[in-house]
């Protein structure tokens, strides 16, 4: 199991709004192609030794309409499962991460935030905050020991971690008892010493205790074998910040002047009944979502705790607006999105750039389009610098009117021992992954 901690996480956009020349989802990045360029760039086929030991599917079974869909390997009996951590170098030692302590989460906060994703040139790097992240992390029925660090023996000092948390997953017509695998991040210095495939292995090790077989986890980079390929888009709010910091350019038509201009928003909503939600409102958002997800192959079942959980809002984590009817006090749309800035390296006048990510919504009586561009408009009230969607579930219907702009990397998922036969559109998707 792996994460997006692998690869390219903060894309930057393109801010001309010249949307024609970038079509949404034109899936001219099938698997197939994806496949056929890896193999073309790495001809002795050499960067994929661990993955290609793993219950995932493989490259080399890419097109072939004979092998099955489904689970990849049967479960085992726990007793048959290793039950001693899995060896780490002798200077290093396992560590259980308790996030409700703060100078340990504390200790993860300031790993990630030196170590963790970077663009490709090194100018943007994630920020968690570490209200995010036990927010993240201390979900319904997380288990500890699946908070996994690496100490150095002699210092203690906290040098690498990954991460899992337990899910359900509806895949087609069948629903998993899952993990969501994220953060695996080791701190630069200790980029040589392999410690990532191990981690990999710890992990899914603790998981299959519990008697979970199966994963779900991104990554930026490719691997065998994504059941999906998706690209993040970014909706410029503070056009002046983004092009300043290098996160945009000025196109060759495009002047300062006209690009604040063309990403001017109103100064209000447009939605009529539309409040913050509140925790009286679970229910009826949690049936809202279950009905809106059921119609994706891939996507999480969630139940009205975990709904409360991710979905009620938190100052500077996740905040969830819904419409209510005036009339019958109906709820009926909501939209929500997670705070996820990023450290500005290297420039003088900045250090974060404050970004907001799409993350679930339902539109059934107010029009979609209308719904997240009240996102965008409280987003920008409330001093985002930029808005962020992946092209999944019904992103693509309002990504280019709402004048998003395509970033310059995609986002991998992945599915652990499962195989599908043919990879899924990102708009068959309906599972945001932090």
């Amino acid at each position: 199991m792996a994460d997006k901690g692998t690869g390219s996480g903060s894309d930057k956009g393109n801010p001309n709004g010249d949307s024609n020349e970038n079509p949404v989802s034109d899936y001219r990045n099938t698997l197939e192609n994806l496949v056929q360029q890896f193999q073309n760039s790495n001809p002795m086929g050499q960067q994929h030794k661990f993955w290609e030991t793993q219950p995932v599917g493989q490259f080399k079974d890419v097109g072939n309409a004979s092998v099955p869909e489904g689970s990849i390997e049967e479960p085992t009996p726990i007793s048959e499962v290793k039950q001693e951590p899995y060896n780490l170098p002798s200077s290093y030692e396992w560590t259980v991460c308790d996030m409700n302590l703060d100078e340990v989460c504390a200790e993860v906060y300031t790993l990630l935030t030196n170590n963790y994703v970077e663009d490709d040139d090194h100018m943007f790097r994630f920020n968690y905050s570490k209200e995010f992240l036990r927010w993240a992390l201390c979900s319904p029925g997380f288990f500890s020991n699946w908070h996994i660090g690496v100490r150095v023996k002699g210092s203690g000092k906290l040098v690498a971690f990954i991460s899992g948390i337990p899910v359900k997953m509806r895949v087609r017509d069948q629903v998993f008892k899952m993990a969501e695998v994220n953060f695996l991040c080791v701190h630069k210095k200790l980029r040589s010493k392999r410690l990532a495939p191990v981690m990999i292995k710890e992990v899914t090790r603790r998981i299959h205790l519990e008697n979970i077989w199966h994963a779900a986890y991104t990554a930026g980079v490719l691997l065998p074998t994504p059941m999906s390929t998706c690209q993040y888009w970014h909706r410029t709010l503070n056009p002046k910040k983004l092009i300043d910091v290098g996160f945009s350019r000025l196109g060759d038509r495009m002047t300062m002047s006209r690009a604040i201009k063309l990403y001017k928003l109103p100064t209000s909503t447009a939605s009529s009944g539309l409040r913050k939600m509140e925790r009286r409102d679970v229910p009826a958002i949690a049936l809202l979502l279950r009905n809106y997800l059921s119609r994706y192959d891939v996507a999480p079942d969630f139940d009205e705790e975990e709904v409360e959980h991710w979905l009620l809002p938190r100052d500077n984590v996740v905040d969830c607006y819904l419409v209510e009817s005036p009339e019958t006090h109906e709820v009926t749309d909501f939209f929500s999105f997670y705070t996820l800035p990023s450290s500005i390296l290297h420039n003088p006048n900045y250090s974060t750039l404050r970004a907001a990510y799409t993350f679930y919504y339902v539109s059934t009586k107010t029009p979609l389009l209308q719904l997240i561009n009240d996102a965008l408009i409280i987003a920008k009230l409330n001093d985002y610098d930029v808005f962020n969607a992946l092209d999944v579930m019904e992103n693509e219907a309002f990504l280019k009117e709402l004048k998003f702009g395509p970033g310059d990397g995609q986002l991998f998922y992945y599915l652990y021992n499962y195989r599908f036969r043919q990879a899924l559109k990102p708009s068959e998707l309906g599972l945001v992954l932090l």
